[in-house]
C-alpha cells in the first residue's frame, strides 16, 4: 500500500497546496500517523498516538494556522502609492533620527559628573587632619626671616614650622619665595607667614607678596569639575602697603570626587575674602603679617562620575524612532488628504 500523501485520502485532510509551508507541516504529521498506525507496538495498540495526532491535526495545525499570530501583516506594494510628498518627508523624516541617534549616542558614551550635597566628614580615616599646601613669593623679604606659625582652637601653636618647607632665594637674596606642606586640625584657627621666627626681628618689614598656590587635600585635576580649589592661586599683592598686614578669611568646604570605579578623592574648596590693614597697639606698630583664617563648613559636597545605562539608551533611541515616524506619518497622511480633497474640489466632484 502507497503513502497517504499518494493519494486521496492525504489530500483529504486539509486544504490548500503542497508547496505551501502550512501544508508541508501538515503533510508531515499525516505521514507520522500513517507509520504509527503500521508499527506493531510491544505494548498496548498499533495506533497509540493515533489519538494525539488527530487532536493536532483537528484543532490547531491547520494550514495558515501559525500566521494567525502575524501582527504586522504586510501590504503589497501594487496597492501602495507613492507621493513626492511622501519623500520628502521620509527623507527629512531619516535626518531627523540620525540627529537625534548621534545626539544619544554622544550623551551615552560621555561620562556625567553629578554632584550633590550632604552633611557629613567624608574622610574620616584622616585622623582630623587636612593637608594644606603653599607656595608664596616675597620680593622683598629675606629668606632668614620669613617662617611659617600655626594655631588653632584645640590649642595648637606652633611658630617657625619647617617640616615639610623649602624657602628659595629671589632677587639675589633679597627676596624670598617659601613653598611648604603642611596639616591642620579640622577646627577653625590660622596658619600665616610672618618674621615671628626670626632671631632679630626687622624694623620695616615689607610683606608685599605672590601667592601662587593654596590648595587643601589632594589635587582633583578633572575637567568636568570647575571648583574653587585654588581660590587664591594668582592673588597679585605687589602694589599694596609694604606695611600693611594681610588677613585672608577663608572658609574650606569638604568635597568628594568618586571615579566610575568607585575610587574617591577627597579634597577641599574654600571661598576668600580679604583685607589689607595697618595694625597699631598701645605700644606703637604691630608687625604686619599675612593671616590666613580659616573655619570649616558642615557641608560636603560630592561629584560622582555617572554613565547613561544601556537599556536607557536603548529605550531612548526606540522612542526616537517610533515617535519621529509617527509623527511623520500623521503629517503625510494629513497633507496627502488634503491634497486629495483639494483635486477633487479642483474637479468639481465634491459637493
Amino acid at each position: 500500500m502507497g503513502a497517504p500523501w499518494e493519494g486521496e485520502e492525504a489530500r483529504s485532510h486539509g486544504q490548500g497546496s503542497p508547496e505551501d509551508p502550512a501544508w508541508s507541516g501538515l503533510g508531515f504529521l499525516q505521514s507520522l500517523q500513517w507509520v504509527l498506525c503500521r508499527v506493531q507496538l510491544p505494548h498496548g495498540p498499533r495506533c497509540a498516538g493515533l489519538g494525539l495526532l488527530e487532536a493536532c491535526l483537528g484543532r490547531g495545525l491547520q494550514p495558515g494556522f501559525p500566521l494567525r499570530f502575524d501582527i504586522y501583516r504586510k501590504v503589497p506594494k501594487d496597492l501602495t502609492q507613492p507621493t513626492y510628498t511622501g519623500a520628502i518627508i521620509s527623507i527629512c523624516c531619516c535626518l531627523f533620527i540620525l540627529f537625534l541617534f548621534l545626539s544619544e549616542l554622544t550623551g551615552f558614551i560621555t561620562t556625567e559628573v553629578v554632584n550633590e550635597l550632604y552633611v557629613d566628614d567624608p574622610d574620616k580615616d584622616s585622623g582630623g587632619k587636612i593637608d594644606v599646601s603653599l607656595n608664596i613669593s616675597l620680593p622683598n623679604l629675606h629668606c632668614e626671616l620669613v617662617g611659617l606659625d600655626i594655631q588653632d582652637e584645640m590649642g595648637r601653636h606652633e611658630v617657625g614650622h619647617i617640616d615639610n618647607s623649602m624657602k628659595i632665594p629671589l632677587n639675589n637674596g633679597a627676596g624670598c619665595r617659601f613653598e611648604g606642606q603642611f596639616s591642620i586640625n579640622k577646627v577653625p584657627g590660622n596658619f600665616h607667614v610672618s618674621t615671628h621666627s626670626a632671631t632679630a626681628q626687622p624694623q620695616n618689614p615689607d610683606m608685599t607678596h605672590v601667592i601662587h598656590k593654596l590648595s587643601f587635600g589632594d589635587t582633583l585635576q578633572v575637567q568636568n569639575v570647575h571648583g574653587a580649589f585654588n581660590a587664591l592661586g594668582g592673588a597679585d599683592r605687589l602694589t599694596s602697603n609694604p606695611l600693611a598686614s594681610h588677613d585672608y578669611i577663608l572658609k574650606i568646604v569638604p568635597t568628594v570626587y568618586e571615579d566610575k570605579s568607585g575610587k574617591q578623592r577627597y579634597s577641599y574648596q574654600y571661598t576668600v575674602a580679604n583685607k589689607e590693614y595697618v595694625a597699631y597697639s598701645h605700644t606703637g606698630r604691630i608687625i604686619p603679617a599675612i593671616w590666613f583664617r580659616y573655619d570649616l563648613s558642615p557641608i560636603t559636597v560630592k561629584y560622582t562620575e555617572r554613565r547613561q545605562p544601556l537599556y536607557r539608551f536603548i529605550t531612548t533611541i526606540c522612542a526616537i524612532i517610533g515617535g519621529t515616524f509617527t509623527v511623520a506619518g500623521i503629517l503625510d497622511s494629513c497633507i496627502f488628504t488634503a491634497s486629495e480633497a483639494w483635486k477633487k474640489i479642483q474637479l468639481g466632484k465634491m459637493h
